[in-house]
């Protein structure tokens, strides 16, 4: 996704002369070279002062800006939260987040690179859209459709060669939620990059004859839950997949829809169940390791759905 996402943001640099770049070490030493080579006075490393950069991210917004900022998605979720909460979002200032590395996807250096809580945790900051795109083409949009927004956005971008599933022309539906293939026996509802595990796993119920709904969140605030009990409505069993902790995150959000909208369903929440990762490694293993490739997903909801 990191260039789908670097791709579109200099041809939005080229359009729009408030748009600045902003990174800490971001370890995407080719594509920060291309940005800066390009634009060189719109371009600023900090090095490893995330929370510097957040900061002056909000300075350079209050002067009429439009700032990008890219590096690592723990270390923008975690580390800098009190200054995403008090100088962006208190502000409400159009600072554009973009973290690299969304749930697992950074499977070689284990938890403390994972971005496995970052929903939980920004989700309840007021004023802050948040994205969760699945493949490249979402990655691209993610772009545009953030400096659409007034006010302060975070995207979580995955980074290990996702499949994608969008044809050219792709372009994000108004709500934020894809339908992607549409079956009677469930709704699977999914976000990010572990959407190809999702795909994979339908396809494997379907060889069965279960034949299942599979949504994806682009948007995880707002949520477009229209949409979604519309689906969810029509069937007895929700499954939700995310590569994140299940406290807090899509299944939570799923669930305080189903709630408010007094429909009772059959809820199952696929992800890490109030625990950090485990392994290190390749993706594939990783998330076998964690219950979140799609054999193991097709399992869980045919066990469900007994």
């Amino acid at each position: 996704m990191q260039s789908s996402f670097m791709g579109s943001l200099m041809e939005m640099t080229e359009k729009h002369s408030d748009i600045f770049y902003l990174t800490a070490d971001s370890g995407e030493g080719g594509l920060d070279l291309m940005y800066q080579r390009n634009f060189p006075d719109r371009c600023f490393n900090f090095g490893i002062a995330e929370e510097t950069m957040i900061a002056s991210a909000a300075g350079l917004a209050l002067c009429g800006k439009t700032p990008y900022v890219y590096t690592a998605a723990p270390f923008l979720a975690y580390r800098s939260f009190e200054f995403i909460r008090n100088d962006v979002c208190l502000q409400n200032v159009p600072v554009k987040i973009f973290g690299s590395g969304s749930g697992i996807s950074v499977s070689s250096l284990g938890p403390t690179h994972h971005t496995t809580e970052d929903i939980a945790v920004l989700r309840s900051l007021p004023n802050l859209t948040i994205f969760s795109p699945a493949t490249p083409k979402q990655a691209y949009e993610s772009v545009i459709e953030a400096y659409s927004i007034p006010g302060p956005v975070y995207v979580r971008l995955g980074m290990n060669k996702e499949r994608e599933f969008f044809a050219d022309g792709y372009m994000i539906p108004s709500g934020g939620l894809d339908v992607m293939r549409k079956g009677s026996d469930a709704v699977v509802l999914s976000t990010g990059s572990v959407l190809m595990e999702v795909m994979a796993a339908a396809e494997i119920l379907q060889s069965e004859g279960i034949n299942l709904t599979v949504l994806n969140s682009f948007s995880i605030k707002p949520f477009d839950s229209e949409t979604f009990l519309e689906y969810a409505s029509s069937v007895k069993h929700v499954i939700t997949v995310e590569e994140h902790n299940v406290i807090g995150g899509l299944g939570s959000i799923a669930e305080e829809c189903l709630i408010a909208a007094g429909l009772s369903r059959s809820l199952l929440k696929i992800g890490l169940n109030d625990r950090f990762s485990k392994g290190y490694g390749k993706l594939d293993t990783v998330r076998r390791e964690n219950g979140l490739d799609a054999a193991t997903i097709a399992e869980c909801i045919r066990k469900e759905l007994q």
